[in-house]
């Protein structure tokens, strides 16, 4: 028997009832290896669509659900904090309403949970209406002292991917708001608090974008929470002087320059094209230790 653990899954209104119902089958019922629980936290009101579509996994779940609805909108990282509060395991795997999970997602990082780590990250593959099948490739660093040293510019861990033990979490301080770079934050806390982390190198998920997902990675709201985080991550140790001097310029440029530019900066800085995927997904895998290589090959809520 595998270690019993909670799907997190946060829900708002701006979220689609087909893109739910999928994320929802492909990370539940499709897989290997399923969740013993799932925690749906709605922040805040929906409408009928979405609410139909929820009613409609719960009734077919093959797991318990439990629906944890907040009375106004609170953001995603209140909503997460309240939904860690309401899991029923140690062990808690995240999820966002329009991505899709491989069926082989839990099978591959609940054994790396189970052998020690405290939080377990995963490739990403990036789709949409023009690449149903195929897209960008977000492939994270897998030794740890590479995770380490990347978290000091960047975030090391696909959000919508890891899986992850709630009193590291909690010992971490938790989610903790900061619009849009909440997750990049609670990775950095929970490496500096002594946190075992690892990451999967093969793409478990399937991250959707759309025409706006580039353009919702800049903009003064972001610059401001950019700005923030440097300045919590240089009074918190994290990172030395100099190294916030270069994430300002380097990080909080890249929120304000033309979209057209940002998106041809972040797809050759931080992604890698499909065709290419075997060579650094084997070299990868046979990397870093504590990572084991996968038996098998195959919101805009983003620190990156």
């Amino acid at each position: 028997m595998s270690t019993p653990f909670s799907l997190l899954l946060p829900v708002y209104r701006g979220d689609r009832a087909d893109y739910l119902a999928r994320a929802f089958q492909s990370t539940v019922n499709e897989q290997l290896v399923r969740p013993s629980e799932v925690v749906v936290v709605q922040d805040g009101q929906i409408g009928p669509e979405l609410a139909s579509a929820l009613e409609r996994a719960e009734s077919s779940s093959p797991v318990p659900v439990r629906r944890l609805r907040l009375k106004h909108n609170v953001g995603l990282a209140q909503a997460l904090q309240c939904g860690l509060s309401a899991c029923s395991h140690e062990v808690v795997a995240r999820m966002d309403a329009d991505d899709i999970s491989l069926p082989h997602r839990f099978a591959v990082q609940l054994p790396m949970i189970e052998a020690g780590a405290d939080l377990v990250g995963a490739g990403m593959r990036e789709f949409g209406e023009t690449t149903p099948t195929g897209g960008l490739l977000r492939i994270p660093p897998t030794d740890p002292a590479l995770i380490a040293a990347e978290a000091r510019l960047r975030s090391p861990f696909n959000h919508p991917t890891v899986v992850y033990r709630r009193s590291a979490v909690l010992q971490a301080g938790g989610y903790r708001e900061l619009p849009l770079l909440e997750d990049y934050w609670l990775f950095t806390r929970m490496i500096e608090s002594g946190s075992v982390v690892a990451n999967v190198p093969e793409p478990l998920v399937l991250y959707r974008v759309d025409a706006g997902s580039y353009q919702r990675r800049g903009g003064l709201r972001l610059l401001r929470s950019e700005l923030g985080l440097q300045r919590r991550l240089r009074r918190e140790g994290f990172t030395t002087s100099g190294q916030m001097l270069r994430n300002v310029a380097v990080r909080g440029g890249y929120r304000v320059i033309p979209v057209g530019l940002r998106t041809s900066l972040y797809r050759n800085k931080f992604t890698t094209s499909v065709g290419d995927a075997g060579e650094v997904l084997g070299r990868e895998a046979g990397g870093g230790p504590g990572v084991a290589p996968s038996p098998r090959k195959r919101h805009e809520r983003s620190g990156a």
